[in-house]
């Protein structure tokens, strides 16, 4: 990312804002305001104006935002020039609908193999990804892949994002429910649908209350 003291949250937005844009650009809008922009993902206008000054001046007071020429600097800033190469590891429930989806929005993203215990797997095709053994994981040369997708069970996520790292893998989004303990050249996101949940659940309940003491 081309300025290093962009905040972490900062830099989730991002990929929303460069998806928003996408669909804003291929309906011929050509500029839009913060407030505009607010209206569509959701998120203050104080806050869109606040991450994109980290970038420098990509807007004009008065005029808003040239949608193409954002779209264009997110891109570029979120390396969608190039082909991020992502393997899957635990090719189960969740890793063949995942196989089967293989970011076909995305053609700057995809899976180009992936890995599993099962010896009955080995060697066969889902949705055009070919699957291996996991016992190879570790000595396969992995060095051009970006990142592993963990869709294993818990018990075994640790030992899966180590041979994972072995073979060139410096990047995991974790599906596991469980905390991964890695070197500090190694990058995790963990994607835990129960707390995803929990926290929804908790929020909905929190409105409604807050609705029924008007």
């Amino acid at each position: 990312m081309a300025n290093q003291n962009v905040p972490q949250a900062t830099a989730e937005r991002l990929p929303l804002y460069y998806r928003t844009l996408q669909g804003l650009v291929a309906v011929g809008k050509t500029r839009i305001s913060s407030s505009e922009f607010g209206d569509l993902v959701q998120i203050d206008s104080t806050t869109i104006r606040k991450d994109f000054s980290y970038f420098g001046a990509l807007g004009r007071k008065g005029y808003g935002y040239d949608t193409q020429h954002l779209m264009d600097f997110l891109r570029k800033t979120l390396y969608q020039d190039e082909l991020s190469k992502v393997v899957l590891i635990g090719v189960g429930h969740l890793g063949t609908a995942l196989l089967n989806h293989n970011f076909q929005k995305n053609n700057n993203t995809k899976i180009v193999k992936a890995y599993d215990i099962d010896p009955s797997l080995t060697g066969t095709v889902v949705s055009g990804t070919k699957i291996y053994a996991m016992d190879t994981l570790a000595t396969d040369d992995n060095s051009d892949i970006t990142a592993a997708i963990l869709t294993v069970p818990a018990a075994h996520a640790q030992e899966a994002a180590e041979m994972a790292l072995a073979s060139g893998i410096h990047g995991f989004l974790n599906f596991s429910p469980t905390t991964l303990s890695l070197p500090a050249n190694a990058y995790v996101r963990h994607v835990d649908m129960t707390v995803e949940l929990q926290a929804l659940i908790y929020f909905l309940n929190h409105s409604m209350e807050e609705r029924n003491s008007k």
